[in-house]
């Protein structure tokens, strides 16, 4: 009977699968694995932060910086200024809206800087543009309204100066004799409406074939004296109303008018206002209804 074996020999381990990292982990594989697995999500994050870099764009949840909203107060584009707070009476391109056009060659060629700028800062009282400054209960730092009154001039070219520069009349009202509502001037201003207004705005104002009324309180409560003689000197070009030189709708041998003239027609405009003709729309050829005749009969005022 044969002796038995003192010890019985052990199994041999089972080799661990090539694809198995628990088994590496027994002859250091695993170890090794986990660091390339780790380096290898670092190099993914690294990528990751690479692109969202170059593309522009934060981390999810984190909004842009170049779609974050700018507060009011800090928006410094003009065209952005000009929408918001001037489009709605000026119109989106500077005209054709129900105030004056601002992008008239004519008006940027005669109205002061400063006096842009103190529009835009304080609104003219009275009528309906409003004072768009902060002290003034406006939404506007001085800052810009600063950008808006340089930025017209800029953004819409005023008209170069011309041979008869110095025959232009000035932008602004007389300072001397301001307020002049006397028979004599209402009277002279007649005159000057019957000679470049009334072929298209009709006798005494009352509206004509080619344009509607301008003898009406309720539309010159809205236009402060400066606001007429601007219109008066530049017209209307966004609606086809003529200048202060320009023949359209008026006599052939029609004669620009002076500074003179036009103050006298915007006191006789004024007038207007206070003492509306009859509504009823009289001959426009009679010569007894003509808007100097209806001046002197009417307002006889010392």
């Amino acid at each position: 009977m044969p002796a038995p074996a003192p010890f019985a020999e052990a199994a041999p381990a089972p080799k661990s699968s090539p694809l198995s990292p628990c088994g590496r982990g027994a002859g250091g594989e695993g170890a090794r694995w986990r660091r390339l697995s780790i380096s290898r999500s670092r190099l993914a994050l690294g990528l990751v932060v690479l692109v969202l870099a170059a593309s522009g764009c934060d981390f999810p949840g984190e909004q842009s910086a170049q779609i974050r909203p700018v507060p009011a107060d800090q928006v410094t584009s003009f065209d952005e200024l000009y929408a918001t707070n001037c489009a709605g009476c000026h119109g989106a391109d500077g005209t054709l809206g129900p105030a004056p056009p601002l992008n008239d060659p004519l008006f940027l060629r005669i109205v002061p800087d400063a006096v842009v700028h103190d529009v835009i800062r304080d609104g003219r009282p009275g009528t309906l543009m409003p004072a768009f400054v902060e002290q003034k209960a406006g939404t506007l730092t001085e800052a810009q309204v600063r950008v808006l009154a340089d930025g017209l001039k800029k953004h819409w070219k005023p008209a170069p100066p011309s041979a008869d520069e110095k025959h232009v009349p000035a932008y602004l009202l007389p300072t001397k004799g301001k307020g002049d509502s006397s028979t004599a001037t209402i009277a002279r201003g007649a005159k000057v409406y019957d000679r470049a207004c009334a072929g298209c705005h009709g006798a005494n104002g009352k509206g004509g074939d080619a344009a509607g009324a301008i003898a009406d309180p309720a539309f010159l409560a809205l236009l402060s004296d400066q606001a007429l003689r601007r219109i008066v000197i530049t017209g209307r070009p966004d609606l086809d109303m003529p200048d202060y030189a320009q023949t359209d709708g008026r006599a052939d041998d029609f004669q620009p008018l002076t500074s003179a003239e036009i103050d006298d027609l915007v006191v006789y405009l004024r007038n207007l206002e206070k003492n509306p003709p009859a509504t009823a729309r009289l001959d426009r050829g009679s010569k007894s209804d003509s808007p100097a005749a209806v001046a002197d009969r009417t307002d006889k005022t010392p």
